[in-house]
């Protein structure tokens, strides 16, 4: 499917690939109504689901949660922060050896996509769960 290329859509797709924060629709609407002021919701959420739909972005459906949009459409893995529910990219290329694996393994199948979703802490929530563990230890020791 060949869409043509709104202005609408091109701000859309411009503003989302300007972020690495994976928003719901909603947050990209907030953002998208900065540069055209007359847009609605519904447009927004069109737009992303017809984006999607061509492969220009990626619609993340993790764990039941709010759907969420990666302007970046080629293959890769993300992490859902366990703390604040952020979503961070994982790019390691070692991940990628996961599609060899499974050919191998399920070599009579053809498979077309499968969902692993990894969960964890973001670096932002690392990094204050480990300055909490550090004050923790240091209140023990004094």
């Amino acid at each position: 499917m060949k869409l043509s290329n709104t202005s609408q859509r091109r701000i859309i797709i411009e503003e989302l690939k300007k972020l690495d924060t994976h928003p719901t629709a909603d947050e990209l609407y907030a953002i998208v109504r900065k540069r055209l002021p007359q847009i609605s919701l519904g447009t927004v959420y069109r737009n992303l689901e017809l984006l999607a739909e061509t492969g220009m972005i990626q619609k993340l459906e993790l764990s039941g949660r709010q759907k969420r949009f990666d302007g970046r459409p080629e293959a890769h893995f993300h992490m859902r922060c366990r703390n604040c529910g952020g979503v961070v990219d994982v790019c390691d290329s070692g991940l990628t050896e996961i599609d060899h694996e499974l050919e191998d393994l399920l070599g009579r199948l053809q498979i077309e996509s499968y969902h692993l979703e990894l969960s964890g802490l973001c670096p932002q929530c690392r990094k204050e769960k480990l300055c909490q563990e550090e004050t923790a230890a240091a209140a023990k020791v004094s």
